[in-house]
């Protein structure tokens, strides 16, 4: 914009420029032309009277000195053939205005030529001459179109100055208003605009800055929300608690251990809705074990359901591996990938949820980790089922009841690593999804 409008307002000036200055331009060689054939005809006109009444002797003395002391060539052509004054040609303007005794300029290639006929001599018409040459015509034009030019040009470098500070006065606010909306856009919901510039401009900061503070005001409020609905949760978690401590047995154990661990995510996601974190560039896990204990989890689910679960864990081994670990991120028997543990684990739970929730009872499925080229990780839950719709990958979209969540926060992890989701369907009809997830942002060493 501030290229744009220098730009706009040079072109402006030029034409003002070109509209002012080459009309004057012409003026002054117009002026500096009829000055000098106006000094030329006062200089003839002033021999007229001589001219008309002094004798031969006399009147080739005065045109002599006169024609000596004139700014133009001046001369005086008798009836008898004498020439007085500066030695000049007989031209056809001096025979014509001799016989018809009519003075008169004529434009030559060379200058103008000024003719003046004296009528009234014993002998016959006198002619006076005066004769301007081209270069008195435009003396003193060259310079005064130069003084022309270099004002026009300060005019237009003044011009331009007055427009940059103009355009970065106006631009500067923009710019700052630019720099606060992609800030708020990256959630640094701190950041404001400083009112300054026209009346829009304030209006403009006043507004988003407004839209920031209703933000934040939003935000604040859905996490309160958030952690009001999760903490709502505990009351039937105690209640679950007091069933299994009343059991006998190893259910009693078992419902227990599940008890507590349903509590520790209602509690993390208490502390996640209530204070905001930042995505973590450096997030690290190891995706074997976290993949092998919400396997685990399930495989008692689908005990009681009659499901056959298949688990097939390929670790990543390279050439060199220590039982320590290694800079580049890997351990024996492991796979590092670049997501935080309760996400991965979250996205298992939601990919066997959704199979738990979306196939009949006794349908078998399979639990795949692999190596991913590049490192990372491919996580592939596959099912005997009738399968999924494509269109179940949006947010919100369920047919069996459910949030319409669980694949979504799937392919939210996957793309936080830099990998994504696949959804399609297996050999013999099933549902089948993988996961790719993208190795660490930075080689860390696996505990």
């Amino acid at each position: 914009m501030r290229r744009r409008l220098t730009l706009l307002v040079a072109a402006t000036m030029c034409l003002a420029l070109l509209a002012f200055v080459v009309p004057l331009a012409l003026l002054l060689r117009t002026v500096a032309q009829d000055r000098a054939t106006a000094t030329a005809g006062a200089d003839a006109q002033s021999l007229v009277p001589l001219v008309g009444t002094a004798d031969p002797e006399a009147l080739r003395t005065s045109v002599e000195h006169m024609a000596a002391e004139a700014r133009a060539p001046l001369t005086v052509f008798l009836a008898d053939g004498s020439v007085l004054g500066t030695r000049a040609p007989r031209t056809s303007a001096v025979r014509l205005a001799a016989l018809a005794g009519v003075s008169r300029t004529v434009e030559r290639p060379d200058g103008r030529e000024i003719v003046v006929a004296v009528l009234g001599r014993p002998d016959g018409t006198a002619v006076i001459r005066a004769f301007v040459p081209a270069a008195d015509l435009t003396r003193g034009v060259a310079r005064a179109w130069l003084v022309l030019a270099g004002l026009g040009v300060a005019l237009l470098l003044l011009g331009l100055l007055v427009a940059d500070r103009l355009s970065r006065a106006l631009v500067s606010p923009i710019t700052e208003l630019s720099t606060v909306s992609h800030r708020l856009a990256r959630a640094d919901l701190t950041a404001r605009a400083r009112p300054d510039g026209p009346p829009e401009l304030r209006e403009v900061a006043g507004a988003l800055n407004h839209l920031a503070d209703r933000i934040q005001e939003l935000l604040r409020e859905e996490r309160e929300q958030v952690a009001d609905l999760s903490h709502r949760l505990r009351a039937p978690l105690t209640s679950l608690r007091l069933e299994a401590e009343s059991l006998a047995g190893p259910d009693a154990a078992r419902i227990g251990a599940r008890v507590d661990a349903m509590e520790r995510a209602v509690t993390g996601l208490i502390s996640q809705a209530r204070h905001r974190r930042e995505p973590d560039a450096h997030a690290v896990c190891e995706a074997t074990s976290a993949v092998r204990e919400r396997v685990a989890f399930w495989t008692v689910l689908a005990e009681d359901t009659g499901r056959a679960v298949t688990l097939d864990i390929t670790a990543d081994i390279p050439a060199g591996i220590t039982p320590e670990g290694t800079a580049d991120g890997t351990v024996e028997g492991t796979l590092a990938v670049g997501v935080p543990a309760d996400e991965l684990a979250a996205a298992v739970d939601a990919l066997l949820g959704n199979v738990f929730a979306h196939t009949p009872d006794g349908t078998a499925f399979s639990v795949t980790l692999a190596p991913r080229a590049g490192g990372g990780a491919l996580l592939t839950v596959a099912d005997d089922g009738p399968g999924l719709s494509a269109d179940l990958v949006r947010r919100g979209a369920s047919l069996g009841g459910s949030t319409g969540l669980g694949l979504d926060i799937a392919r939210r992890v996957a793309r936080s690593s830099g990998g994504r989701m696949d959804l399609s369907t297996g050999p013999d009809g099933g549902a089948r999804v993988t996961l790719e997830l993208g190795p660490p942002a930075s080689p860390q060493v696996l505990p």
